[in-house]
């Protein structure tokens, strides 16, 4: 691997310009390389060991970034797109430079935990079909689930299109006769979900159509591994039953910080990086 990157092509990197306007900020002497005048734009750094500073500044060099986004819905998770905001119009430009990607994605209106990196190398590990990282759901369900569908989930059910899934875990959290018991609910509910119940019954207003006001509202969790396209909803739907609000809480390793609202994101720690790198056993997904 190269050692060397040329200082204009640093400098470009990190989003300081371009390459012209770098050979301006040279001449104007502007730039620095060890405490030295930089007098040609095209001169070979080592850039993790030579320190460069514009205007006097000091920067730090880095050509790969990890971050944790907190999706929140109306979000697509792509890199462009002529209608929608994508989930890179909710990073800052010092980050969106080196140009981050969504590894795997979420559906517009799923809320939740979102990788993004510039780490090629890695992301296509992470979501190799061959590979089956768990990821686990919370999501506000339309109906009584119950034993019987913890018992089909773990056989694996039969989607729409005839596909038999891998065997998931559910788990129902806390539950509500009908959406105005799920509005009201507290945090004594249902050992301490039953404000998240709340919570996700409040999110999901806009889909409590009278088909569902009357219906038990069940607060669930679910762990797949694989990640074919709207996973947990035709799962559930499988079951005569629909997800009304869906957050996706962890991924392999990664477990969503409870700081960041939805919408918020912070760039992964050495520790957090290093688990991924670690947990190449597995698999990320597709939409869910």
């Amino acid at each position: 691997m190269k050692s060397t990157i040329r200082l204009d092509k640093m400098l470009g990197n990190l989003g300081y310009g371009t390459r012209s306007g770098i050979k301006n900020l040279v001449k104007q002497g502007a730039v620095t390389v060890n405490g030295q005048r930089a007098k040609d734009p095209g001169m070979q750094i080592h850039p993790h060991v030579d320190t460069v500073a514009l205007d006097g500044e000091t920067i730090t060099y880095r050509d790969t970034v990890y971050v944790m986004l907190h999706k929140p819905a109306g979000v697509v998770s792509a890199t462009e797109d002529n209608r929608d905001r994508t989930v890179l119009d909710l990073l800052d430009s010092d980050v969106t430079v080196l140009s981050p990607f969504p590894v795997g994605r979420l559906d517009k209106d799923t809320e939740g935990l979102l990788l993004l990196t510039n780490d090629g190398k890695l992301a296509h590990e992470l979501l190799s079909p061959k590979k089956h990282v768990p990821k686990t759901y919370r999501a506000l369900v339309a109906g009584d689930v119950g034993a019987s569908d913890a018992v089909a989930f773990e056989q694996g059910v039969t989607l729409d299109d005839g596909y038999v899934t891998m065997p998931a875990q559910l788990q129902v959290l806390a539950a509500a006769s009908n959406a105005s018991e799920a509005l009201g609910a507290s945090t004594s509910d249902s050992d301490s979900h039953g404000e998240e119940l709340r919570a996700a019954a409040q999110l999901a207003r806009r889909n409590l159509t009278p088909d569902y006001t009357e219906q038990t509202l069940s607060w669930i969790e679910l762990t797949i591994h694989e990640g074919k396209f709207h996973q947990v909803k035709r799962m559930f739907e499988a079951v005569g039953k629909k997800v009304l609000y869906l957050r996706r809480v962890s991924m392999g390793p990664l477990t969503l910080d409870a700081a960041l609202a939805p919408g918020e994101w912070r760039e992964l720690s050495e520790q957090e990086v290093d688990s991924l790198r670690n947990y190449r056993k597995g698999g990320l997904s597709e939409q869910a």
